[in-house]
């Protein structure tokens, strides 16, 4: 098999990713993928797991776990989705000898995604023959060669973000030693719940072992109860960003006080206040691990946290114009968005270009971000997913002149549109799904 037979192959399993509609409850099946596990050997047991869940700030707050395991002298490995431009993105391994400095640095090797897929291929077929009407789907495949490839490379400790929700994820087969939550918001509320404390039980599914330290951060009160009366439920230690966890910008950068300590002086490149409450968070977690025997110092903490990159947010890849890529996806984070774009730049014009999946808060995203521009190019991923740029440009007519809206067919499109349409004082900002933002960064004029 070789690496574009071995893409082919994963590629080929259904990935509800990129489905607009399906039954959540029926379709998400953690039995399912304790069973495929199995076949594997359970390459998951024995892996020491920090689980992060939650609406928006997971991918940021799994980064700077990793990066501060690294600067202790940890082997980590760092699994998250969606990817930008190569699913490769998602199963990294950040080693303390490393000398990688990429914005991706870790990669699953080619070589090393064939030679597992051999592996996950015949455990599949395996499979498929026991059970011939229950069907494995991309994230479930590729959530356990993540395991294999963890295991294999004997990581000191593994960072699972949460594909959707938690509760029936694939990445809840596996037990944690710490559990992190960043702030609900409302998403996925065809499958999570209507409710903010609906979409938090399925989030607090990631709560399950009694051992577990849980921490979690700022949450509105409907939230929040959720996630105490699931901690109480099964007596874990239970840390709260806010309470018994706190941070406070200064003029040299902020500093947290938390579970074991107060660290000063610190630092982050990722841009956005709600980025001070995501390090808090990653901080709280990787103090936790000190209840399993694991310490780490300050110094270290300080380290990773400046060193620690988390593409496609709020990242600046351009100047003049300056191009901000940000995957804001929901109410929430466009809101977070706004407040860090308007604290950190300073441009003539705003040109935004947006593409949004169909499943998403499109009004909620629209109206916090249609404020800050002068003019919108409107455009859809390459994904079942994306909701026509014609139906997109309908959210905008109540905040622009209709001579300031441009619908594009496309990304490659919508990046020429913009680059055309601004100065170079001016701002072009990439935003609404992390499909669009990939494309954006990958796709030539």
């Amino acid at each position: 098999m070789r690496y574009r037979q071995a893409v082919k192959y994963l590629e080929s399993f259904v990935d509800y990713e990129k489905i607009p509609a399906y039954s959540y409850n029926q379709f998400l099946q953690l039995n399912r993928v304790k069973t495929f596990l199995r076949l594997l050997g359970s390459p998951e047991q024995g892996l020491k797991i920090i689980h992060v869940a939650g609406s928006k700030g997971k991918g940021s707050v799994c980064a700077f776990i990793a990066y501060i395991l690294k600067a202790a002298g940890f082997s980590v490995g760092l699994y998250t989705s969606p990817h930008l431009s190569d699913f490769r993105e998602r199963i990294r391994v950040l080693s303390k000898d490393s000398t990688d400095k990429s914005v991706f640095a870790g990669l699953i090797p080619k070589a090393a995604l064939v030679r597992l897929t051999q592996v996950i291929c015949k455990a599949a077929r395996k499979y498929s023959r026991l059970n011939k009407k229950d069907k494995l789907s991309f994230f479930e495949v590729y959530t356990a060669l993540a395991f294999l490839y963890f295991k294999e490379k004997r990581v000191d400790f593994a960072v699972l973000e949460t594909g959707l929700g938690g509760r029936l994820d694939a990445t809840n087969a596996a037990s944690s030693l710490v559990c992190a939550i960043t702030p609900i918001s409302f998403e996925h509320t065809q499958k999570l719940g209507k409710t903010l404390s609906a979409i938090a039980a399925e989030k607090a599914g990631i709560i399950k072992e009694k051992k577990s330290v849980v921490l979690i951060a700022y949450q509105q009160k409907e939230a929040e109860q959720v996630f105490i009366k699931q901690s109480l439920k099964l007596g874990c230690r239970l840390y709260r960003v806010g309470k018994e966890i706190k941070y406070s910008a200064e003029k040299s950068g902020f500093s947290v006080v938390g579970i074991a300590g107060k660290y000063d002086h610190l630092r982050v490149r990722l841009l956005g206040s709600h980025q001070l409450a995501n390090a808090a968070l990653a901080v709280g977690a990787v103090e936790a691990l000190g209840f399993f025997g694991f310490k780490v110092k300050a110094r270290q903490i300080r380290v990773g946290l400046s060193a620690a990159l988390w593409p496609g947010r709020c990242e600046v890849i351009f100047r003049q114009p300056c191009v901000v890529l940000d995957g804001a996806q929901n109410a929430s984070s466009a809101q977070a968005l706004k407040k860090a774009i308007k604290e950190n730049f300073k441009f003539k014009k705003l040109i935004l270009v947006i593409g949004i999946s169909s499943d998403k808060d499109i009004a909620g995203i629209c109206r916090q971000l249609a404020p800050l521009a002068d003019r919108v190019v409107v455009t859809a991923a390459n994904t079942l997913r994306a909701v026509k740029p014609e139906h997109l440009a309908k959210y905008f007519s109540g905040f622009l002149k209709k001579d300031k809206i441009d619908i594009t067919a496309g990304v490659k499109e919508a990046k020429n549109t913009a680059l055309r349409l601004a100065g170079k004082n001016d701002l072009i900002l990439v935003t609404g799904s992390l499909f669009v933002v990939g494309e954006f960064r990958d796709v030539k004029k």
